[in-house]
């Protein structure tokens, strides 16, 4: 984790920003947490250990971390943005379930092979894209009764 902090340090220290006491706290707690986290979600996690930060330090160091190349806003199904730290690990996909909300990360090969392939034989060179799966996760079909 300290090499996100070393570079949330860098990016901050570059743009002549204050390196704070509860930026830092906010960092922490969102790497060590490793989830896809709504403002609400990771201001409610940052306050259990400090009472002291609000949450609009919480979205705003956010926002800061999204600049720095460290976090990736997304927008799944929901009204709320939910944030993605980003260590250099490989792009990935998402499967995510419409009941409960879980995320689950796919790192594939072969689907990314075919995104290329099929971009290829339509003419395109990707960029960048964002695959996103809906479904209902395993437990929640359980809870269902296995629907």
């Amino acid at each position: 984790m300290s090499d996100p902090l070393r570079r949330f340090a860098t990016y901050i220290a570059d743009h002549g920003l204050n390196n704070t006491p509860q930026r830092r706290r906010i960092v922490e707690v969102f790497f060590k947490s490793g989830k896809h986290l709504t403002t609400e979600e990771l201001s409610a996690m940052v306050r259990a250990q400090d009472k002291s930060i609000g949450q609009a330090t919480v979205y705003r160091t956010l926002k800061l971390l999204c600049r720095a190349g460290l976090a990736k806003e997304q927008h799944f199904e929901e009204l709320s943005a939910r944030y993605e730290p980003l260590d250099n690990e490989a792009h990935h996909d998402h499967l995510i379930c419409t009941a409960c909300g879980r995320n689950v990360e796919v790192l594939d090969a072969g689907i990314e092979a075919k995104q290329e392939e099929v971009a290829r034989s339509n003419g395109f060179m990707l960029t960048s894209h964002r695959m996103i799966l809906y479904g209902i996760c395993s437990e929640c079909r359980e809870k269902r009764g296995g629907e």
